[in-house]
């Protein structure tokens, strides 16, 4: 495919409202976007590139392709935009829908209809209302409808036919007063209607047909003297009453109104719909939008507000918002600043506000939860050895001799149950002779502490002692001696039943077998054994080879070391030639040490 230039392509491209759309080299959609200028707004793209971010750079370094849809209007190319995003889901644009379906209420239509909810819709099975972002709510509509009206809950196929030949019997819903008993014509379609209209209204937002409903009835009821019928719709009406008190946040004068509210930060835009209806919150929905690209808050307002229209309805006379969106939208959009509409908004700020500090705090645990995994085993070993701060800096120490040559030691670090390679040591024992595991122990504790003190660095949360009481103790002295003995944690493991030690207690612990605080201290310890034990054969391996070098009559340790420290090992001597044995030592010495290893057998 040939290189695109985007100087070709600018050109044909009008200066109309309209659609763009950007292709990769596989023919692929990877961004759509709208503009009130097509030409202006894709050449931006191109022009002043260096200034764009990262993300916008690695959009343009893809595209391959440009087409583009002229619309009439901005609001035009706002629903086709939305429609292509939908469609294709380009990796580059924001994606405003999530995974869930959202559920409804639909009024069946049949007869006798049925109050039910569902999250399919289909509009030649009945009429919709919804979607519900809050299940809760949906479920506390379907709670006060039982309490004000016996609308029937069976399947039933209830045509006049089937209903006159008797083929039906009521169930325990109408024997607990719960319905009505359509199924055996108990009740006129005309009064079970009534209930389903007062349902449709309170649906819509719309509860005076109810109140008024509900008043005429109380009234006949009073009027024939049915005091205990009155009663009850008396109680029915403070039911609605109270809904209404629930739902409604300001006067009715404010009318029919969607209100979007939006604040941000670098990642992030969240957004909180209220859709009202004669003053009353019927719908409300938080949206979290993660940016992609360099969008402002004015562009992704007006994405998610065809996207809220297209969820709930655009049957609003006005959309109030705390910021202008971006273009022209197909109904009025007001900022307001004082009265009742602006205290809906400020409420609608309210809640997006907690919204976007939910999300945050969610964050927050999410990363406190992963990092807990780590945590747990810290915890685990704070709660088995009785720490009184979490481990996360551990020190463990082992010695290394074998039958008695070389004796070396080493220090592994583990910070947050992870091994920190950089804080590991090597220490040659220095001031002992022969294998004295508790001398050396006692050195090498010795000789690490006094040097974090010279050097202020902090000191361990925990130090672990490959050994048992022996070393404990030997290790326990070198503390006392530098004056920090219980100022840090001390145990020991003895290998044979991996006990544990604590310092001046004879008796050892046993932490169970299974427990994750065992394992991280045995997986320590196997560490420090498996770094001395290198090391150990490291030196071993040196000091052996040194010595054959010293056999060489005119070859002493000075010259055996110099060979040593150049080449590395017996392996890489043995293959050097003369002359280059003889760049380190001369070339007498390096005929010498040839005719040594030519006259041997290499093991």
């Amino acid at each position: 495919m040939e290189k695109f230039d985007p100087k070709a392509v600018l050109g044909q491209i009008p200066h109309h409202p309209g659609v763009y759309r950007y292709f990769n080299d596989r023919d692929e959609i990877i961004y759509v976007g709208k503009a009130k200028d097509l030409r202006n707004r894709v050449s931006s793209y191109f022009v002043n590139s260096n200034q764009h971010n990262r993300k916008t750079k690695q959009l343009v370094f893809q595209i391959a392709r440009i087409e583009f849809t002229i619309v009439n209007t901005e609001w035009e190319a706002l629903l086709l935009e939305n429609q292509l995003i939908k469609n294709y889901q380009p990796r580059f644009n924001v994606m405003l829908r999530d995974d869930k379906t959202y559920p409804y209420i639909c009024i069946t239509r049949e007869r006798f209809p049925r109050v039910i909810s569902t999250r399919k819709v289909d509009p030649q099975a009945g009429d919709y209302f919804g979607p519900f972002a809050s299940v809760r709510t949906m479920h506390s509509l379907f709670d006060m409808f039982r309490a004000l009206y016996k609308t029937r809950s069976c399947q039933l196929l209830l045509t006049r036919e089937n209903v006159a030949a008797g083929k039906f019997k009521v169930c325990l819903e109408y024997h607990i007063n719960n319905c009505k008993g359509p199924c055996e014509d108990l009740v006129s379609e005309e009064e079970y209607n009534a209930e389903i209209d007062q349902i449709r209204h309170i649906l819509k937002g719309n509860l005076a047909p109810a109140e008024q409903y509900i008043r005429i009835k109380m009234a006949e009821a009073a009027g024939r003297l049915e005091f205990e019928e009155a009663h009850r719709w008396k109680e029915k009406y403070e039911l609605l009453s109270d809904y209404q008190n629930k739902t409604t946040v300001t006067n009715a004068r404010i009318g029919n109104v969607d209100v979007l509210t939006v604040v941000s930060d670098e990642e992030s835009a969240y957004f909180n719909f209220m859709k009202l209806v004669s003053g009353r919150i019927i719908a409300t929905e938080a949206m979290e939008v993660r940016k992609k690209m360099e969008e402002s808050d004015a562009e992704l307002l007006a994405m998610v507000l065809v996207e809220m229209q297209q969820r709930y309805g655009d049957d609003a006379r006005e959309v109030l918002t705390n910021l202008l969106p971006e273009g022209e939208l197909n109904k009025p959009v007001t900022v307001p600043k004082i009265g009742d509409k602006r205290k809906v908004v400020e409420l609608s700020l309210k809640n997006v506000m907690f919204f976007r500090r939910e999300k945050a705090e969610q964050r927050a645990a999410e990363t406190t939860a992963s990092s807990s995994k780590k945590d747990r085993v810290l915890i685990k070993l704070k709660t088995d050895l009785q720490l009184k701060s979490l481990p996360r800096h551990i020190e463990c120490f082992d010695n290394s001799n074998i039958q008695g040559t070389n004796p070396v030691a080493s220090m592994v670090c583990f910070k947050n149950a992870k091994p920190s390679k950089k804080d590991y040591r090597h220490f040659m024992i220095r001031t002992v002779e022969g294998p004295n595991d508790f001398a050396s122990m006692n050195e090498i504790v010795t000789r690490r502490y006094t040097r974090i003190l010279n050097e202020n660095e902090p000191l361990p949360d925990l130090i672990i002692v490959d050994g048992g009481k022996g070393q404990l103790s030997a290790a326990c002295d070198a503390l006392k001696k530098l004056g920090i003995y219980g100022k840090v944690p001390i145990v020991g493991i003895a290998k044979r039943l991996e006990e544990i030690y604590f310092p001046e207690d004879s008796i050892p612990v046993y932490i169970d077998k299974r427990s994750e605080s065992l394992k991280l201290i045995q997986q320590i310890r196997d560490e420090a054994h498996r770094f001395a034990i290198t090391f150990h054969r490291d030196r071993r391996s040196k000091t052996s080879l040194v010595s054959e070098l010293e056999g060489i009559e005119g070859i002493g340790k000075l010259t055996a070391t110099k060979l040593l420290k150049h080449f590395k090992s017996v392996k890489s001597l043995r293959e050097q030639t003369v002359d280059e044995i003889a760049t380190v030592i001369g070339r007498d010495k390096a005929l010498k040490i040839r005719n040594h290893f030519e006259s041997t057998v290499e093991e």
